[in-house]
């Protein structure tokens, strides 16, 4: 008799750790990995004693679960994910539901929908965010695929999410074929924008002004007891804090290279399939990017000379500068991801709830803050807003913030300190708020060059112009269209 309530092919930390946390929640998990010593290391270590099962074949897995069966993959994105689909469904039967848990793109994500409907099964495209902790004790849970799905995983994902302080999961349905993977591409390209803002206070207070760890330890400590309270600032608190076995600061014995997994780069490439400004975000990728030239940059440094990073200003004053350019600049990055989600959505006809969406990330994922609610209220009071920066609220803090902002980027850049999310922050800012920006003169240009033609300000939108600059060009203009 099958007795297992669902399945977990993959016993990396992420699959263990879930495997564990429904079976906390009393689930029997069958687990299966492709080095079967792992599926006996696991079910003899961790798992022991436990309602787990170990499977030796993807066949044996499939014949110990409950219909209708649910398979949860969490094996490497890319191409591993369509070999495992293909080796399930011939021991699946209509109904039956295949879930993939890691970091797929979205785009993929639609596509296996289409395929395992058109094969008669039922696909989820799951994204789950808050590491291996969270995995273990309560993560973020953003599915989407077949909705016919919804009803048979919502009771596992709802019991294991993470949960607010009133109880609510932080799991909802967010929409059909690739949305809860997109949603979480998302997710990610925040949390990069967010964690690279850090970075850039951490920087100006190290390099600028001086601080030790201990008092820089201090001054995220207080920043997490207000408005910047969240899962970043709290764990750059302990970083900065935490001292080895002999005494010595772990943070200055870390290379200063950043590694990444791709999710913040697809979020990028998005942003510029659909012409949106996701600036910041790009920014903190391409500064994991540029912190990757290690050698290069110690061959630089003993060739190109800039200022000396020494600030003589009131450190105090500035601190609380750095404060306020933090706040607004991070409702810029999750203004830009919004924004991103919103033409997403409208191209795939997707009805995302943005509102909802920031509840999901109350508790359990790694970018979780009190801010976080700040934007399920914005929604609730305009369901059709079109950017973060125009909700009241929002306005009034980076408004407010402006001339503390203006001050850390002048003061960075006179100090020769990189800060490049920060400063594409301030620049999105003053860009969104122009009612005439320079693109004139580049459509001029445009159209000197290559004939690609302008509109005008005194006709309506749409009617397109040429100009015979030179005198040389004739009439003819290059078609139109849009990239």
């Amino acid at each position: 008799m099958p007795e297992a309530d669902i399945g977990i092919i993959g016993l990396a930390v992420m699959g263990e750790s879930l495997a564990l946390n429904m079976e906390s929640h009393g689930y029997t998990v069958a687990v299966f990995n492709r080095t079967i010593s792992k599926v006996d290391a696991f079910t003899a270590g961790r798992a022991k004693g436990k309602r787990i099962i170990g499977a030796h074949s993807v066949q044996e897995l499939c014949a110990c679960l409950k219909r209708p069966r649910k398979v949860l993959l969490m094996v490497k994105a890319g191409q591993a994910v369509d070999v495992y689909i293909d080796r399930i469904l011939p021991f699946l039967e209509d109904g039956d539901i295949i879930i993939d848990g890691g970091n797929s793109h979205y785009s993929d994500s639609t596509r296996r929908t289409r395929y395992v409907e058109s094969e008669g099964r039922l696909f989820v495209g799951t994204g789950v965010s808050g590491g291996e902790e969270g995995a273990l004790k309560g993560p973020s849970i953003m599915p989407g695929g077949s909705s016919a799905a919804w009803e048979h995983v919502q009771p596992v994902f709802q019991a294991i999410a993470a949960k607010t302080k009133d109880g609510t999961p932080c799991c909802e349905w967010v929409g059909p074929e690739g949305a809860g993977h997109f949603v979480k591409m998302v997710h990610n390209g925040i949390e990069y924008g967010d964690m690279q803002l850090i970075c850039e206070v951490y920087h100006l207070m190290r390099d600028g002004l001086g601080l030790s760890l201990d008092e820089m330890r201090d001054v995220f400590d207080e920043w997490n007891r207000g408005q910047l309270d969240s899962y970043l600032i709290e764990i750059t608190r302990d970083i900065l804090g935490y001292r080895d076995e002999a005494g010595e600061a772990v943070i200055n014995c870390i290379l200063d290279t950043a590694g990444q997994k791709g999710t913040g780069k697809w979020t990028a490439i998005a942003a510029l399939d659909v012409g949106q400004p996701l600036t910041l975000i790009g920014e903190a990728v391409f500064a994991r990017c540029l912190s990757a030239l290690k050698d290069e940059r110690l061959a630089a440094s003993e060739t190109l000379r800039g200022p000396s990073p020494a600030f003589e200003g009131d450190k105090q004053i500035m601190i609380e500068d750095l404060r306020q350019a933090l706040y607004a600049s991070k409702i810029v990055s999750y203004a830009q991801g919004y924004a991103l989600m919103r033409a997403i959505a409208q191209e795939h006809v997707w009805n995302l709830n943005y509102g909802g969406l920031a509840l999901l990330w109350r508790g359990g994922c790694i970018i979780r803050s009190v801010f976080l609610a700040r934007i399920k209220e914005a929604f609730d009071r305009d369901p059709e807003l079109v950017n973060l920066l125009l909700d009241p609220f929002f306005a009034k803090v980076v408004t407010d913030a402006q001339p503390a902002w203006r001050r850390v980027v002048a003061t960075a850049v006179s100090l020769g300190i990189p800060v490049p999310a920060m400063s594409a922050a301030l620049a999105y800012f003053d860009g969104y708020r122009s009612p005439r920006l320079s693109a004139n003169l580049l459509q001029a240009q445009r159209d000197y060059f290559g004939a690609h033609m302008y509109e005008r300000i005194d006709k309506p939108r749409g009617e397109l112009f040429h100009t015979n600059w030179t005198g040389r060009g004739g009439r003819t203009a290059s078609s139109s269209y849009v990239v």
